[in-house]
């Protein structure tokens, strides 16, 4: 039996992390999930606004605007948000992906009401301290931030090509979270304002609260610093029928690298549905550690890889399954790739072992329950469930999803990985100047 993390129950019968749920009358979906085992409390705001929901020519914006909201408001000009946080022991931090746009803060317990009227602030406050240069300095943070992790990072032009392989150029996931340089120099700051006032309103936000704190407390904290803020009537959303094969099937690049590496990738069910699961079993099974069938096969036996890896992208709209490897010398990429493909056709020709699904169910077991065992990390899985579950009474449900995969399952999931369904990314190393 796996251990009790902190308050939250975690055997293999159940899952659990309590908490109590309620809405303002402005639509802002408010959890609270007391803990008091530490002097400690997270608040984390959930934004219902990722890349997907950019306009067409503002690739990027959700991104940037993630960098914008730590720019300061009226009442906290400049710095000020994290100055005032950090004298006194807190810190804070936020992603954005195709999906979602997450804000944290963490610290003291008696740090709560500050991280609620901080947050408050920013939600009602942003855009009416917008100013060019704001918007000239984070652009151009994001831009060399874009540099670092696509244009001078090894292989980072696969990431770059993924989407448009996919996906079409007027699906919500045809274009990088990143976004292109020519799209954040075209952002206005009258675009910043809009994309403010169209997204960050209460009706588009899940607050989590968790740690320890006297919920009753907490409550009027909330009532008293959000209540106020305007529901605004947001956007239809573009739901776009899932997809099933890509928009090119072999996608060639080339980057200064010295070692070529394929891609494998294939549209898989969105994120909690029905197979999404089953998908991230295939993954463990084919890719996940030295006992995978890739790597135990290409690594360690054959020694036609050098790498090998595999994982499902689990998303809103629909997801993203790939295999990857990286050829040793005497291997060609195309060689590699029919070697990859045949593990897949093997798995979907017979399935699992035994030994295999009780291993990986171990894993994904043992990995969900250690990913609960933070603060920050059981108050961000409460607002992903909210949003992509449409409750955040789930983790029970989420885990069982794993707990009853069957190796027909697992068959039945990889019989879907077939070529034709494939999108083949490869980048092979720039030729030199002068080579033969």
């Amino acid at each position: 039996m796996l251990p009790v993390i902190l308050v939250t129950t975690m055997t293999a019968q159940a899952i659990d992390i309590p908490h109590e749920q309620f809405t303002l009358d402005n639509g802002l979906n408010v959890i609270l999930h007391h803990d008091d085992s530490l002097p400690q409390v997270v608040v984390n705001l959930w934004y219902g606004v990722g890349s997907k929901d950019e306009e067409s020519g503002r690739s990027g914006f959700a991104h940037l605007f993630e960098h914008l909201m730590f720019m300061g408001t009226v009442h906290l000009p400049g710095s000020g948000f994290d100055e005032r946080m950090e004298a006194h022991g807190g810190w804070n931090n936020a992603w954005t992906s195709e999906d979602s746009t997450d804000y944290y803060e963490a610290g003291p317990s008696n740090l709560l009401e500050t991280f609620l009227w901080m947050e408050s602030d920013r939600m009602r406050g942003v855009a009416a301290a917008m100013t060019q240069e704001k918007l000239d300095l984070q652009r151009d943070v994001v831009r060399n931030e874009r540099r670092q992790s696509v244009e001078d990072t090894p292989y980072g032009i696969i990431w770059e090509a993924m989407s448009p392989a996919l996906y079409p150029a007027s699906h919500p996931y045809g274009h990088t979270v990143i976004g292109t340089h020519e799209d954040l120099q075209a952002a206005t700051v009258d675009d910043v304002v809009r994309f403010f006032n169209t997204w960050y309103v209460p009706n588009n936000a899940s607050l989590v609260i968790a740690g320890d704190f006297n919920p009753e407390q907490a409550k009027i904290w909330v009532n008293r610093y959000f209540s106020d803020l305007v529901r605004v009537n947001l956007p239809e959303r573009a739901m776009p029928a899932p997809r099933d094969t890509p928009q090119e099937m072999v996608v060639e690049t080339t980057d200064n690298v010295q070692i070529p590496l394929t891609l494998l990738a294939w549209h898989t069910p969105a994120a909690l549905q029905d197979g999404d699961a089953a998908f991230d079993m295939v993954a463990s099974i084919l890719g996940e550690g030295r006992s995978s069938r890739l790597y135990a096969d290409l690594v360690t036996d054959t020694g036609k890889a050098l790498e090998v890896s595999a994982w499902q992208y689990s998303q809103k709209l629909g997801s993203v399954f790939a295999v990857s490897g990286k050829p040793t010398d005497g291997t060609t990429i195309e060689s590699l790739e029919v070697k990859l493909q045949a593990h897949v056709d093997r798995l979907a020709a017979e399935g699992p072992t035994k030994d295999e699904m009780e291993r990986v169910r171990n894993q994904l077991e043992l990995q969900f329950i250690v990913g609960l065992e933070g603060l920050e990390e059981r108050a961000s899985a409460l607002n992903r469930y909210h949003y992509l579950a449409n409750t955040s009474d789930y983790v029970n449900q989420d885990i069982e999803r794993y707990r009853r995969l069957t190796a027909a399952d697992i068959q039945a999931a990889a019989a879907k990985l077939t070529p034709t369904r494939r999108c083949t990314l490869r980048v092979r190393p720039t030729p030199q100047e002068g080579a033969k």
